[in-house]
C-alpha cells in the first residue's frame, strides 16, 4: 500500500467508518448452542471482536450494523453438557442470529479521547437435540425456539487514537431479556447477566496495509435464579493478521486470518451444578475477508469470516460463520 500521506488519508477514508461499524459487531450478544457455561453457551462469542473494523475509530457518528451468525456444532455422546436444569449427552445443536446494532459516538472536550455508546438487539433461530440423562432413564429430546435474545448494551467505550495506533477500553452489559424456561433444550436467552470488561489495541501500516489487531475480555455471570447455577469467569482473546489492498474506486479489500482463544478461569458452582467446576476452554482459526467502500452520501462495510474451533474442551465444537454489513451516517 505504497502512496504518499496525502493519498493514503484519502484511499483509505472508508476505514473509519469500518472501525466504527465493527466496533458495533464487537459488541454483539448472539444466543447460540455453542458455549462452555450453563445451558451449553455464554454471552461471549468466538470471532466477534477481532479485526481493525472492531476499534473505535476516533470520530463522532452514527452507525446501523446489521449482522448475522450461524453456528453448528455437536459435543461427544460420552461428555453430559449442563442444560436448563438438565444433564444432556450427545447434544448437537444449529443456530441462526441476526442483530441490528446502534451506535453514537462524540468526542470528550479538552480530551484526547473519544466516547461511545451502543445498543445491540439480537433475534435467534435455535435446534437443539441431545440425550437427557434422569438418572437410570435416557431419552431422546429435541426442541426449536426463536425469538428476541439477551440484549447488550455498552454504557462506556473510551478510545485513544495516535498515528496508526489505535486503543479502547470498554465495558459491555448483557441482559437476560431473552426467553428462558427450565428444562427447555432451546432458549433464547441465558437467564443470567454478564459483565465484561475490556481492552483493544489495533495497528495498520500507513505504507504495506499490514495489521495486527487484539481484543481480550473478561466476562463475569452472575447467578441464574432459576437453576441455582452461577457460570464461572472466563478470559477470552480474539486477534487479526491481515492485508489490505486499496483498488481505486473499487474500494478496499481485506485478507487475512481471524484467531480465538477461550478459556473458564473459575469454575461453576451452585446447587444447579451437577457437573462441579466444569471450566472449559477453545481455540480456533479461520479465514476472513472484507470490503469497504466510500459512497457520497455513506459510507458501506461488511465482512465474511468462518472460524472453525479447532480444540474443545467441555463445550461443543463446530464452526462459526459470520456475515456483516452496516452504514455509517
Amino acid at each position: 500500500m505504497a502512496r504518499t500521506r496525502s493519498a493514503t488519508t484519502t484511499e483509505q477514508r472508508p476505514g473509519a467508518a469500518a472501525w466504527r461499524l465493527g466496533l458495533a459487531v464487537c459488541l454483539l450478544v448472539l444466543a447460540t448452542a455453542a458455549g462452555a457455561e450453563e445451558g451449553g453457551s455464554g454471552h461471549y462469542v468466538p470471532g466477534a471482536t477481532a479485526s481493525f473494523i472492531d476499534v473505535m475509530p476516533g470520530e463522532p457518528g452514527v452507525v446501523y450494523l446489521n449482522a448475522f451468525l450461524y453456528y453448528s456444532g455437536s459435543a461427544s455422546l460420552r461428555r453430559d453438557i449442563p442444560i436448563a436444569g438438565d444433564l444432556v449427552a450427545g447434544l448437537e445443536g444449529t443456530s441462526y442470529a441476526d442483530s441490528s446494532i446502534f451506535l453514537a459516538e462524540v468526542k470528550v472536550n479538552s480530551l484526547p479521547i473519544n466516547y461511545a455508546v451502543a445498543l445491540v438487539v439480537p433475534y435467534v433461530w435455535m435446534d437443539v437435540s441431545g440425550e437427557v440423562v434422569g438418572g437410570p432413564v435416557t431419552r431422546t429430546r429435541s426442541d426449536s425456539a426463536d425469538g428476541l435474545g439477551d440484549i447488550m448494551f455498552a454504557p462506556l467505550m473510551v478510545g485513544w487514537t495516535h498515528e496508526a495506533l489505535r486503543l479502547q477500553g470498554y465495558l459491555n452489559v448483557y441482559a437476560p431479556t431473552g426467553a428462558y424456561d427450565v428444562g427447555r433444550l432451546a432458549n433464547p436467552g441465558k437467564n443470567f447477566w454478564t459483565f465484561e470488561p475490556g481492552v483493544a489495541a489495533s495497528w495498520i501500516s500507513p505504507t504495506i496495509g499490514l495489521e495486527l489487531t487484539g481484543f481480550l475480555g473478561y466476562d463475569m455471570n452472575t447467578r441464574n435464579p432459576a437453576t441455582d447455577y452461577q457460570s464461572g469467569d472466563q478470559l477470552h482473546f480474539d486477534g487479526t493478521v491481515a492485508e489490505h489492498v486499496p483498488l481505486g474506486d473499487l474500494g478496499i479489500f481485506g485478507l487475512g486470518a481471524n484467531v480465538f482463544v477461550y478459556q473458564q478461569v473459575t469454575g461453576d458452582s451452585g446447587a444447579g451444578a451437577k457437573l462441579g467446576g466444569f471450566e472449559s476452554r477453545s481455540i480456533g482459526i479461520g479465514p476472513t475477508l472484507s470490503y469497504i467502500k466510500d459512497f457520497s452520501s455513506l459510507d458501506l462495510v461488511s465482512e465474511v469470516k468462518w472460524l472453525p474451533e479447532l480444540e474443545v474442551d467441555n463445550r461443543l465444537q463446530g464452526d462459526f460463520v459470520w456475515f456483516k454489513i452496516g452504514a455509517v451516517f
